[in-house]
């Protein structure tokens, strides 16, 4: 996953590329926090092993979204390594890239977008399903299973049109250019 990628991804699917690819799975995760009382060399020293651990990691990038859009890292406190980056680098990125962020925790939360993520591949899932069918043994006739495809698929298609001409009111749409 690249960052770009990263960046329009939704939270979800964040954390199951994480789950998924991250080299820290089987790694100790106290390699990424400073200990309290730990001293700078000590920490220094666990800080570029996770670094380097990350560095290669496969899910990096997803990491260090999540890690920008859970708010880690504080400024003036080298305590934390996500993502490939040290909690001084998220802080810094993380107001960067204020307003980017801000709209990714709002799309995170929209409840209503999933749905309509959900919809919508159950749509093509429907439109696209072969419709060659037996019940106990005997072969259902392709015309009724189309019949109740065409149902299924009309139904999907009117909630999803529900949604979304109700989102485009919403954000001013409602009149066509």
């Amino acid at each position: 996953m690249t960052s770009t990628q990263a960046q329009h991804t939704r939270r979800a699917v964040l954390q199951a590329a994480i789950d998924a690819n991250a080299h820290c799975h089987d790694a100790d995760l106290d390699l990424f926090f400073r200990g309290d009382r730990e001293h700078h060399t000590t920490w220094q020293a666990r800080r570029t092993e996770a670094l380097r651990l990350c560095a290669g990691c496969p899910a990096r990038a997803a990491c260090e979204e999540l890690a920008l859009r859970d708010g880690d890292g504080r400024a003036g406190q080298d305590d934390m390594v996500r993502g490939g980056r040290t909690g001084l680098e998220l802080a810094d990125a993380r107001d960067a890239q204020a307003v980017r962020l801000a709209a990714a925790v709002d799309a995170d939360l929209d409840t209503e977008g999933r749905r309509l993520d959900r919809l919508t591949a159950d749509l093509r899932v429907a439109a696209t399903a072969d419709t060659d069918r037996t019940v106990k043994g005997r072969r259902v006739p392709p015309a009724q299973v189309q019949d109740q495809q065409n149902t299924r698929v009309r139904e999907l298609a009117d909630e999803v049109r529900q949604i979304r001409t109700a989102r485009r009111a919403r954000a001013g749409w409602e009149v066509a250019a």
